[in-house]
């Protein structure tokens, strides 16, 4: 790699990071690369390959906004069709020559002397004017810490690791975790396997998917641009209205929702105790709410079991769990979910004043609108600290953030040898003013413990409002929130 100062660098190669490449580019900023540690482009929809791999979002709505396309096959796209479209993105907007795969960043440091951010990698160090990164908010997979799991004799993997050499027929399989991935793969393996034993810590609110493939007819409506805008725009106020109504609060709209889900799990469960063990004793929305209509029956076959007593230890053959009994496995699958800050957690940054973005984020993950720091200048995070959805598509938060980043390519192209830094006030009271909505929200008050906690039992994962408020605070850079700084 060269030393020669670049636009811009962007660290992953997923929907974010090409979303920032592809409006970069139309911006006039065409001097970037984009630096990916995999060989392949695609971020989760590249890793996350197990079986029933699916967004939880519509394929019209989880996509780009300013990169439609018109032929999904079905409502809810699968892995290998999302990944497929990431891929025609790289070929339609002329990315390759833009990208470094297999290539691992080691570390940046913001030169302050220079205004340049300085990143080394497994390649060379390359240097550019503004350091974006486009890790990936749930990228790190969370391994349980179990006893004796390094000890399970036979295969063991998580979901988003997924062994395909591993051949699940006939196999006695144990899969921990109820959440987003186990209810995706249950019901794909179910039947494959001689027999499946799921474990539950805590049950979720499972509300029906409604999956459908689109028909020749909706598909050449959908090709009419106004009209695949409109039915854009009404899947987005769909979701958006469930947060207007309450979705981050607890409301009737709470109490409306479990209603449904319960209508949902009886309809599919007629035993009474399977039932009973599969309700939620906490409130609709404290932890991620589930789509699925297929998860609930398998759990009716009689090779299927559902285990509620907690794991006490991981034996080379198997589990054990509180009450002493011994579950015998010959293959387990760790549907575990990820650490939430994990990506960011791994980049070694320092910034201003030998800073780094450890010892920045000591107490806590913190980011002005979740995409600025006070002390890294010229950085921007996308799907940053409390970015994320409940509700709707966490692409509309990162086209906000995205062009929240063009805006601060606009302002140091008028100001060449200059930096711009987000006023530590501006982040201070975006953090306060965040905390506040928190307090009071459905992940504070609904009775659970869940991923979107911190240790100290804060979140600082979600967005506590609608998509359409943060892109209306986000969306557009305020000069007033950020200091022009100069050399040093």
């Amino acid at each position: 790699m060269s030393d020669a100062p670049l636009d811009l660098v962007i660290v992953g190669a997923g929907f974010s990071g090409l979303a920032m490449a592809i409006r970069a580019d139309r911006a006039g900023f065409p001097r970037f690369v984009v630096i990916e540690k995999a060989e392949r482009i695609g971020g989760t929809w590249r890793d996350n390959t197990y079986p029933g791999a699916a967004s939880d979002v519509p394929a019209h709505l989880y996509s780009l906004s300013f990169a439609p396309r018109s032929d999904w096959s079905r409502l809810f796209p699968r892995q290998g069709e999302l990944q497929a479209y990431l891929e025609a993105l790289v070929a339609e907007h002329g990315l390759a020559n833009r990208l470094r795969l297999a290539t691992t960043v080691r570390g940046a440091t913001y030169d302050e002397a220079a205004c340049l951010w300085r990143v080394e990698t497994d390649r060379g160090v390359v240097a550019a004017r503004v350091l974006v990164g486009a890790v990936g908010a749930l990228h790190a997979p969370a391994r349980p810490a179990l006893p004796g799991l390094d000890a399970f004799a036979g295969p063991c993997f998580h979901t988003a690791e997924w062994d395909h050499g591993c051949d699940l027929r006939g196999k006695r399989v144990g899969v921990i975790g109820t959440g987003a991935s186990a209810v995706q793969i249950v019901p794909e393996i179910a039947g494959r396997t001689a027999h499946l034993t799921l474990f539950q810590r805590s049950p979720a609110w499972i509300l029906p998917r409604h999956d459908r493939p689109y028909g020749a007819g909706a598909k050449t409506l959908l090709k009419v641009g106004p009209l695949r805008r409109l039915y854009r725009a009404s899947l987005f106020w769909r979701r958006e209205l469930t947060a207007l109504l309450g979705f981050t609060r607890v409301s009737r709209l709470t109490a409306g929702a479990e209603s449904l889900a319960r209508a949902h799990l009886k309809r599919a469960i007629t035993d009474p105790d399977l039932r009973r063990r599969l309700t939620p004793s906490y409130r609709l929305g404290c932890k991620r709410v589930l789509l699925s209509d297929d998860f609930y029956p398998a759990l009716t076959r009689p090779d299927v079991s559902l285990v509620t007593q907690a794991i006490r230890a991981v034996t080379p053959h198997g589990i054990v769990t509180a009450d002493g009994t011994a579950h015998p496995l010959d293959v387990l699958i760790l549907a575990t979910g990820f650490a939430p800050a994990g990506s960011y957690d791994r980049l070694a940054l320092t910034g201003r004043g030998g800073r780094t973005l450890g010892q920045a984020w000591r107490e806590g993950a913190d980011a002005f609108q979740g995409i600025a720091l006070a002390g890294f200048p010229n950085f921007f995070l996308l799907l940053g600290p409390n970015t994320g959805l409940g509700h709707n598509s966490v692409l509309a938060m990162v086209e906000a953030q995205v062009a929240h980043v063009l805006g601060a390519l606009r302002w140091l192209a008028k100001n060449p040898g200059r930096a711009v830094e987000v006023r530590a006030d501006a982040q201070s009271a975006f953090r306060d003013a965040i905390d506040a909505r928190l307090s009071d929200s459905i992940w504070a008050r609904g009775g659970c413990g869940s991923w979107y906690l911190d240790g100290e039992g804060r979140n600082r994962t979600l967005w506590p409002g609608t998509a359409t408020a943060y892109r209306r605070g986000a969306g557009r850079l305020r000069r007033r929130d950020y200091a022009l700084v100069g050399p040093g």
